[in-house]
């Protein structure tokens, strides 16, 4: 009869673990399948952002217009003045360096700039 008891708590024993193993397992799903589905989220939010940002127009510091550069936000007369009497810029993180924008206007419209190089050599 004791040997009865001890294989029943033995087959019980390894019953609850097979049980605790397969709700584990089916919990690493449930956190693997929220986790793809939180990417799969962010990666449409990206996608969001970019769409956005190529419908955006970009502005060349080198070659842009008074009018062009007054599009950008935070800049008015003055500061479009002090871009273009800055040029040519090699990069456009030379508005800063060179003292030409404060960084947070430069950080808030860094995405929407560009410093083109003039071809040399180019067939004319």
């Amino acid at each position: 009869m004791m040997k009865v008891s001890r294989t029943g708590l033995i087959a019980v024993a390894l019953f609850s673990s097979i049980n605790l193993s397969f709700a584990s397992v089916n919990k690493s799903d449930a956190t693997a399948k929220t986790t793809s589905q939180a990417g799969m989220a962010a990666k449409g939010d990206q996608g969001k952002k970019a769409e956005a940002a190529a419908k955006m127009k970009v502005v060349d510091i080198n070659s842009a217009s008074k009018a062009e550069l007054k599009t950008l936000p935070g800049i008015g007369d003055a500061e479009a003045a002090k871009i273009i009497g800055g040029r040519p810029y090699g990069s456009k993180a030379f508005l800063v360096t060179r003292n030409i924008l404060p960084a947070g206007i430069y950080e808030s419209i860094k995405r929407q700039i560009i410093a083109r190089q003039p071809q040399h050599g180019a067939a004319k």
